[in-house]
């Protein structure tokens, strides 16, 4: 089975300076094309438009977090096959398992390294596609 190749990556993030420094690292270092969303909200209705190869998803936001967002992504069939990765401060062993029981494939924590990030979530991608 050949690799599906990631170009398309969907930021959802309430931080504007981290929705900035992810923005810039996955464009400027990935050459991802990047479009970002504030809210779980925003992500619902923007992936009624666009569907990104993968999904970066904040964990902790306000109104709808990152786990109650992923839940509505995978209730849609449109989005509910599309790559979830969680990122968050929160990433002792129990919090990581509990996110991927959701059906995370992987969470990066944060604060991440922007030098790396794009690598990071690559080797995610291959881990997901291999397994």
């Amino acid at each position: 089975m050949s690799l599906p190749e990631l170009k398309h990556i969907l930021l959802v993030e309430d931080d504007p300076d981290i929705q900035m420094v992810a923005t810039l690292a996955l464009e400027t270092i990935g050459s991802f094309k990047v479009d970002v969303c504030s809210s779980g909200i925003e992500a619902l209705e923007t992936t009624q438009d666009i569907t990104p190869d993968l999904i970066l998803l904040d964990v902790m936001m306000p109104n709808m977090d990152g786990p109650q967002t992923l839940e509505a992504l995978q209730a849609r069939p449109e989005t509910a096959q599309i790559p979830v990765i969680f990122m968050t401060a929160k990433v002792q062993t129990h919090e990581v398992k509990s996110y991927q029981a959701l059906g995370a494939i992987e969470v990066i924590a944060k604060p991440f390294d922007p030098m790396t990030l794009a690598d990071s979530i690559r080797e995610i991608w291959k881990q997901h596609h291999t397994t």
